[in-house]
């Protein structure tokens, strides 16, 4: 396939993320949840999950943001629901890692992201980092926050990661 093609269709696998999101909107039962805001552009993403022994039953994001956000949190769901959490929290550091430091992830097995792996290509754009993140560091700041037993309401600042 040529890399114009490859190119087109991560590009429409985004915007389908986008334009369908999936596990938009909020959950009945929730044990952990933080609303994630990203002063550079605005995003704004509330992530609840319900973890039961020790696995995401249920997770769901709702709020507003650009493209990059809205897809990648679309992705951060599907990628990470019926996982234990240490497996989730290892796949969001994957994720944020591989976008802020790519060059450590040239050539490597990146198929733990799933869909997600299509946003590797946002390092390439400094600005869109944090676009791409918010979800993935909500959830690890969801699951992570007072030594494991969530906070809810919590809202985290995005300026400072």
């Amino acid at each position: 396939m040529a890399l114009s093609n490859l190119d087109n269709l991560y590009r429409q696998v985004i915007l389908d993320h986008s334009s369908h999101p999936h596990h938009h909107g909020h959950l009945e039962n929730t044990n952990y949840d933080t609303t994630m805001f990203n002063p550079t552009c605005g995003d704004v993403l509330k992530i609840e999950v319900e973890v039961v022994d020790n696995k995401i039953k249920d997770i769901a994001f709702s709020g507003n943001g650009c493209t990059i956000s809205q897809a990648s949190a679309s992705m951060m769901t599907d990628t990470v629901i019926n996982k234990d959490v240490s497996d989730a929290i290892r796949i969001a550091d994957t994720f944020i890692n591989v976008i802020v430091h790519p060059g450590e992830y040239k050539g490597k097995d990146l198929s733990i992201l799933e869909d997600a792996e299509t946003l590797t290509g946002v390092a390439q754009f400094p600005a869109r980092v944090k676009c791409a993140t918010l979800a993935w560091k909500g959830l690890k700041k969801a699951l992570l926050s007072n030594n494991g037993t969530g906070v809810v309401g919590q809202v985290v600042h995005h300026e400072d990661d």
